[in-house]
Parts: structure tokens; C-alpha cells; sequence
């Protein structure tokens, strides 16, 4: 049963079409990947679900229902988490407190709330002896951890993940995935935007390419992958043969 469904999505900045009639559904359940050159407009797709940016045309059903045009915090409310590229952990705050703030309840007491980001440490324990540590203090891995747990916080049905890796060592790149995994396994669906698409395939039930502003294609991640003429046009051609 499809839990998201993206129809004819177009997206404008000005005089720039970023999203051309991008069509799509993601499988409740499902790990799902989107990839693509810079500017594809991968990005721009995850924040029109978020509510982030208002689609041109278009819609956007969450289990059935439409979703676009509502705003960033009803869409949370409903059960979709958007932990965007760049990890944006606020370094004036605590581990804790910046964990805290992905909360979307308001009517929860600041008791349960503190519980349940105590609870996140139990999945990220890479950052619970950091917990009440300023954020500008944890590493750029780490700092991905608080910003998952963060976007956890809203007990997500769908989880939209922006470019996870970036910028990160190698090792580093492998926890994060694991953790991933590990939220899948606890049920959560995930839409991934991911640079490299080597791990994002291996973790994926499905992968979608993008071009322009276009869906170019889609299909099984053993499918994509093997494909050498998909590797070279869409998936970083020699750089992707480099990692296999």
C-alpha cells in the first residue's frame, strides 16, 4: 500500500522549473532512494513534501490524504520528519536540548518530552555520554546522529533524509547507514537523498533517478546498479565501478 504519492509535482523559483511533472509512490515500509547530479532536484522534492517550499501544480497524498500546501508543522504533526542536508544542529544548545526541539506534540509535559530524548539515546548510543555537551562540540558524524534523533522526536511515519553522508569519513558513513537500517527496522519508511549511491542502493527496495527536474527512471537497486550505462549517465560513472 503506497503511503506517499507524488503526482505530476512542479516546482518553480522564479523563472527556474527545479520539479517538472515528477510522478512517484513509496511503498509503506519501504526504504526508498532518490538520486541524481547536483541540481537535479532532489532536495527541492523532499522539501515540497516537508511543506518547505509550495509546489506550482501538482499534489501530494500522505496515506490517502492531500498534503500540499499545508504547512511544515501540520505536515510533522501528521507524521512526516524532514532532517535536511547540513545537519543544522544549533550549537548554543545542549545535545539534549536540540534533540528535544524535534518534539512535535505540544501538549506533551517537558517531563515525557526529556524521556523521550532520553530514549533516543538508546538508538544513537555514539552521543549519549555527549548528551550535555554544546553542539558545536560533537563532530560532523555526530552531529548527523543529533539531527536524525531530532526529526525521531516527531515519531515519523516517513522519514525524509537529505544527503546524510555529506562530508563525512568513511567510517563515519557506515554508522550513519546502520542507523538507518536500524530505523527501518523499527518500521519507519524512508525517502533518502543520498550522494553516494553505492550505500544508498545496497540499503534501498527501490531507487529513483533524477534528471533536470524530471523522473528519468526507476527501478530495484540490483537493477540500477548493474546497469553500466545508468552508473556512467546518472550514478557517477567511474567514481561508482571505484566503490564496488
Amino acid at each position: 500500500m503506497a503511503l506517499l504519492e507524488v503526482r505530476d509535482l512542479r516546482v518553480s523559483f522564479g523563472e527556474v522549473e527545479a520539479l517538472r511533472g515528477v510522478s512517484f509512490t513509496i511503498d509503506e515500509g519501504a526504504v526508498v532512494t532518490l538520486l541524481g547530479s547536483n541540481g537535479a532536484g532532489k532536495s527541492t522534492t523532499l522539501r515540497a513534501i516537508s511543506g518547505l517550499v509550495a509546489p506550482r501544480a501538482g499534489s501530494i497524498l500522505f496515506d490517502g490524504k492531500p498534503i500540499a500546501g499545508l504547512s511544515p508543522r501540520a505536515i510533522v504533526k501528521l507524521g512526516v520528519a524532514h532532517v535536511p542536508e547540513g545537519r543544522r544542529v544549533f550549537p548554543g544548545l545542549t545535545v539534549r536540548e536540540n534533540i528535544m526541539l524535534g518534539a512535535s506534540n505540544g501538549n506533551a509535559s517537558s517531563a515525557t518530552i526529556q524521556r523521550e530524548a532520553d530514549a533516543m539515546f538508546d538508538v544513537f548510543p555514539d552521543i549519549k555520554r555527549s548528551a550535555d555537551s554544546l553542539g558545536w562540540t560533537l563532530s560532523g558524524g555526530q552531529q548527523q546522529m543529533v539531527a536524525v534523533a531530532r526529526g525521531l522526536m516527531a515519531k515519523p511515519r516517513l522519514l525524509l533524509l537529505d544527503e546524510p553522508s555529506l562530508g563525512l569519513a568513511p567510517v563515519i558513513v557506515q554508522a550513519v547507514f546502520q542507523i538507518i537500517a536500524e530505523i527501518h527496522k523499527r518500521g519507519t519508511t524512508v525517502l533518502l537523498v543520498e550522494q553516494n549511491a553505492h550505500m544508498a542502493l545496497k540499503m534501498a527496495d527501490w531507487g529513483y533517478v533524477l534528471e533536470s527536474g524530471r523522473l528519468a527512471l526507476g527501478g530495484d537497486p540490483a537493477t540500477l546498479w548493474s546497469d553500466e550505462r545508468i552508473r556512467d549517465a546518472y550514478l557517477g560513472g567511474g567514481q561508482a565501478r571505484a566503490s564496488t
